[in-house]
């Protein structure tokens, strides 16, 4: 029996090719509005997804649409509970109008990377989530505050994984204002993703061994060249004896 892997890519931000990119991914995380979209696009891609049979997710962020989200700043966690509910409402709604059904959130950028380290931002989102909906998924970085804030309350969570950002030895993301915070061969991208999926590491940008947990696989829907990578980890996840499948839902 093949092992199963959700492949998630960030779309409905304006700026991808999400039609080209449904083919190849299992899931979606798609912007609220705060960082990039609109509602007319919100709309439009949740249409794009039902249409695909791919699964949805809420992308919430902090409301930064002139650095696309991934400019930190400083939040205190009532705030962030806030922006995290009147996102996942808002696409929500949009969801629901389709017939269709929300399956994950997943926060965005500068946001995703304070709740993985700051546990009271990351109980905040957590709460957030389960006071919309305690069926759905909570997505965040593997082994991460957010992950662990997730499972306190008895969410349903996913540890991801990113197959074109480089990490480092404490297992965060590189930042990228480093020149090597992201990978952008798609060859090098899929022998990261191989090395995830088989033994279940990563190695990190100077040289350490780090052993992390990946439900999901996450590809930047932004970047210009998209769609080639999800082409080509599309073909090394299944070469690998997975199969892409999003998680199912706790009822």
């Amino acid at each position: 029996m093949a092992r199963v892997i959700d492949f998630n890519c960030d779309l409905g931000e304006g700026v991808g090719d999400d039609a080209g990119l449904m083919p190849f991914i299992s899931s979606a995380s798609i912007a609220c509005g705060f960082h990039a979209g609109s509602p007319e696009l919100m709309r439009d891609t949740v249409k794009l997804c039902g249409e695909h049979g791919v699964a949805i997710g809420a992308h919430p962020s902090f409301a930064d649409r002139e650095n696309f989200g991934r400019t930190a700043q400083s939040v205190a966690p009532g705030e962030a509970y806030a922006l995290a509910l009147y996102q996942i409402g808002a696409l929500d709604a949009f969801v629901r109008a389709a017939g269709l059904r929300l399956n994950h959130v997943k926060p965005h950028g500068a946001l995703y990377n304070l709740a993985a380290r700051d546990r009271a931002i990351a109980d905040a989102i957590a709460t957030a989530v389960r006071d919309h909906d305690p069926h759905l998924i909570l997505y965040g970085l593997s082994g991460s505050a957010l992950t662990d804030a997730g499972t306190a309350l008895g969410l349903q969570v996913a540890h991801e994984a990113f197959a074109e950002r480089r990490y480092e030895a404490d297992g965060a993301l590189t930042p990228r204002s480093h020149a090597d915070a992201s990978i952008d061969d798609p060859a090098n991208a899929a022998a990261q993703a191989v090395l995830l999926l088989r033994d279940g590491v990563v190695i990190a940008r100077t040289g350490e061994r780090l052993a992390l947990r990946a439900d999901s696989l996450c590809l930047h829907g932004d970047r210009a060249d998209a769609v080639g990578f999800a082409r080509a980890l599309r073909a090394a996840i299944e070469n690998s004896g997975f199969q892409v499948r999003v998680p199912e839902r706790r009822r």
